[in-house]
């Protein structure tokens, strides 16, 4: 999962400084990236190709059921959830009317999760507790959405994603970057707010294929998930507000170099007995070894 985040960001953000933060051997990452391509990967090239000329042909109006009959009807003989899966990677989405009504029913169908945490944010080891919400980021060409996963035990943010759309990709994108990162074991709880990102099918299959408890924040209730608010108002006030990024490029090296590079290696957080989160997480690691042996 590092190796696609950094092959994803090369564009934005230097190889070196990315596997440095990552803690990604470079040697690796190339080893990785000269790997011979399945023969599948080369199938959904091609597919990939005529799923955008149908797309662009029929000016944008065909989503996939319709693009998958297109294609059989060209003797492509191919799934439909692949078709789906294809699209959605390139970013195709037919046009379609704004519609309110089936948010409220979309909330009907999936309550939000009782509030297990009850404001306790401290854990007593790490990867018991993580937080997650989102947060915007603005700048005079654009809007990026932030989304973190925050381990309370150290305030460490072990996730997160920048993207333009405030989706439930977005959510599930950060969460599986925490799980890639530490590993879990199951069990976690992992707190948020009602938010609709949350209680997407996405989200909630990750949360279930993983063993993690959902516990969710009263509804306009910010206190519920103090810890992750108090990390965006510094983000915003120690980052983006004094020096405000002018592009959407600038935007992402900013909260990269911030999260990755200040905030939990360096930054001391008075919480943490104005330790930083990298120096926490080694105490607890000395502390483990130490009861083992």
């Amino acid at each position: 999962m590092r190796f696609d985040f950094i092959k994803h960001h090369r564009k934005e953000f230097p190889l070196t400084f990315m596997c440095e933060h990552l803690g990604v051997n470079r040697s690796s990452f190339y080893t990785w990236c000269d790997r011979p391509e399945s023969l599948r990967s080369r199938t959904d090239q091609v597919i990939s190709a005529d799923i955008r000329r149908l797309f662009k042909q029929n000016r944008q109006r065909y989503g996939s059921p319709r693009i998958h009959k297109a294609l059989q009807d060209e003797g492509t003989h191919i799934g439909r959830k692949r078709v789906e899966r294809l699209m959605q990677k390139q970013g195709l989405r037919a046009l379609h009317r704004n519609r309110h009504q089936p948010s409220y029913r979309y909330q009907q169908k999936t309550p939000p999760a009782p509030n297990i945490l009850q404001r306790d944010f401290s854990p007593v080891a790490p990867d018991t507790v993580w937080a997650g919400d989102i947060t915007q980021v603005d700048t005079p060409r654009g809007t990026l959405y932030l989304a973190v996963v925050m381990d309370l035990y150290s305030r460490e943010i072990v996730g997160w994603s920048l993207q333009s759309k405030q989706d439930a990709k977005l959510v599930n994108d950060a969460l599986q970057l925490a799980i890639g990162r530490r590993q879990p074991q199951s069990g976690i709880l992992v707190h948020t707010d009602q938010g609709t990102q949350y209680r997407s099918a996405d989200y909630q299959n990750t949360l279930r294929r993983n063993g993690f408890v959902c516990s969710m924040s009263r509804k306009g209730n910010c206190w519920d998930n103090a810890p992750v608010e108090s990390f965006f108002r510094t983000l915003k006030v120690e980052s983006l507000y004094p020096d405000k990024p002018q592009d959407l490029h600038t935007a992402r090296k900013q909260v990269f170099e911030y999260i990755e590079k200040y905030y939990n290696r360096r930054r001391i957080h008075s919480a943490l007995g104005y330790q930083t989160p990298a120096d926490w997480n080694a105490k607890a690691i000395k502390v483990d070894n130490f009861c083992v042996h």
